[in-house]
């Protein structure tokens, strides 16, 4: 992390179908190799098996799954005396959609199905049920913070 100067954030258009800047970081963030075309095709089939198993608006169930995942707060390490304690900390906006989109591509690619659309629509689904890995990862986040909140007065 740099001390200089504040990282510049950089503008990120909408999605051209869907008109979500959501949707965007998340298409960026299944995309590998810069194949971006590869990784819309697959977010659109998913959006269409989602249309047909639910029958809700793909997106909205996006929204809600990307809702359900967003970690409200995290440990963060803090060293005081020689000693090294995880302190829970509020998670921030930005923070809270990033972790939320890299937990639910992490849990997208750990799952057995057979292709990827396959496996986004079920976990994509799944998170806006409140089940899943990613929701999992959210629970376990919370409960390390719950553990360490005797820690709180160290906050920074």
């Amino acid at each position: 992390m740099s001390r200089r100067r504040k990282a510049q954030v950089r503008n990120i258009l909408p999605d051209p179908v869907h008109n979500s800047t959501v949707l965007t970081k998340f298409t960026n963030a299944i995309m590998l190799d810069g194949r971006k075309t590869v990784a819309e095709a697959i977010i659109t089939k998913s959006f269409t098996n989602i249309q047909n198993k639910t029958g809700e608006s793909p997106m909205s169930v996006f929204n809600k799954a990307i809702e359900n995942v967003r970690p409200l707060v995290e440990v963060r390490s803090r060293r005081v005396g020689g000693a090294t304690y995880q302190v829970p900390v509020e998670v921030k906006g930005n923070r809270s959609q990033a972790l939320a989109i890299r937990w639910l591509v992490n849990a997208i690619r750990n799952r057995k199905e057979k292709s990827l659309m396959e496996k986004l629509s079920s976990e994509l689904m799944d998170a806006a049920g409140n089940k899943g890995s990613a929701i999992k990862k959210r629970e376990d986040t919370h409960k390390m913070a719950e553990a360490n909140k005797a820690f709180a007065h160290f906050r920074w």
